[in-house]
């Protein structure tokens, strides 16, 4: 695991969590550098917001896609400001670390990407996903595969699958879903950053699993969706919990958000509501609730706080779309500001 996070211990010291030679921020501070690492399902929506971030407020803020699990590494070992992650913590991993603040950045899906020549739809649902990666389902013209695609001729060959190597919360959406549609699945396999998987190819990131299907025809793997479009990877529809075929869209993700506790750590997976995508997500940027840590300057703390109501912030919220993502719901975005009042520096808090 250290081959993930070595270079970003080296690029923290680098930086020693320092200001910027002295430059005043827009908000009147000290401008410094903050660096972030974790989840490579949002990166492209991190990088076109980090970087507008940087232009407008005279921070600098670096992140490494190296998945969910090596960002909330780095943040235990406090050798980063905030970590990425789409799977929220645990309470077992909370009682592991310092309290963590969970802020949601925006949502998104988990998408069943595929490479056959010829089919231009595909329809899937969730107990044939799972009896795919079980290893139950091995062609791609299994008698159930066809049934649910009556007007297309699926190909007599083996179902290529790629899932990814590294721990990630895309995978822990993809296996949550699987968990709650499939009580086999649950009971071999359960949901984690990291799966035993018994059959398919193991790629890196987000990227990596999107590589392997782009370039290798009779292919089916679970990536974001932003990559499926960005690469012009074709993408299944899916039964939801209501028997809908569901394609997914801004607007069916953003159908699938339900209650939201006081923390906002909620799975939304296979939601019953209607014109729900069933494997949809929320993403989280994680801090700790006490930002004195590891030499931490105080206006280190305010940037990163800062940060976070940027992201938060109706002018962020709005480009979501363009990189094919989903907004927050109102919801969401008041209890993380809220929660955010409760971050604190040697005890005191920094938002007033």
């Amino acid at each position: 695991m250290k081959k993930f996070y070595l270079p970003l211990i080296a690029g923290a010291m680098a930086l020693s969590l320092a200001a910027c030679g002295g430059q005043k921020s827009a908000n009147g501070r000290e401008s410094v550098e903050l660096t972030g690492a974790g989840a490579t399902f949002p990166l492209p929506f991190y990088n076109m917001s980090f970087e507008n971030y940087n232009a407008a407020s005279g921070d600098k803020v670096s992140y490494g896609g190296i998945g969910s699990g090596g960002g909330v590494r780095n943040l235990k070992d406090g050798i980063v400001d905030f970590a990425g992650s789409d799977a929220f913590l645990s309470d077992g991993e909370m009682k592991e670390m310092q309290p963590v603040v969970h802020i949601p950045t925006c949502m998104g899906a988990v998408v069943m990407a595929y490479n056959l020549p010829d089919v231009v739809k595909l329809n899937l649902s969730g107990d044939v996903i799972a009896d795919i990666y079980a290893g139950k389902i091995t062609d791609w013209n299994d008698a159930r595969l066809q049934k649910l695609n009556p007007d297309v001729t699926l190909p007599a060959k083996k179902i290529i699958l790629a899932y990814r190597s590294d721990g990630s919360g895309t995978t822990f959406i993809f296996t949550d879903y699987l968990s709650k549609v499939s009580e086999n699945w649950k009971n071999t396999y359960g949901a984690g950053k990291t799966v035993d998987f018994p059959v398919g190819q193991a790629a890196k990131g987000n990227p990596g699993v999107a590589g392997i299907i782009a370039q290798t025809p009779y292919s089916l793997g679970y990536i974001g969706s932003e990559y499926a479009f960005a690469q012009k990877i074709a993408y299944a529809s899916v039964y939801n919990k209501r028997g809908e075929l569901v394609t997914p869209s801004t607007e069916s993700i953003s159908a699938a958000a339900g209650d939201i506790p006081q923390d906002t750590r909620c799975s939304i997976t296979d939601a019953d509501a209607p014109g729900a995508y069933p494997i949809s997500c929320f993403t989280w940027l994680l801090i700790y609730k006490e930002q004195h840590y590891a030499e931490r300057s105080l206006d280190q703390a305010k940037a990163t706080l800062d940060l976070m109501q940027y992201m938060l912030s109706d002018s962020v919220q709005q480009t979501t779309a363009t990189v094919h993502y989903a907004p927050l719901p109102k919801k969401a975005v008041e209890l993380s500001l809220q929660n955010l009042k409760t971050v604190t520096y040697d005890g005191q808090p920094i938002l007033k």
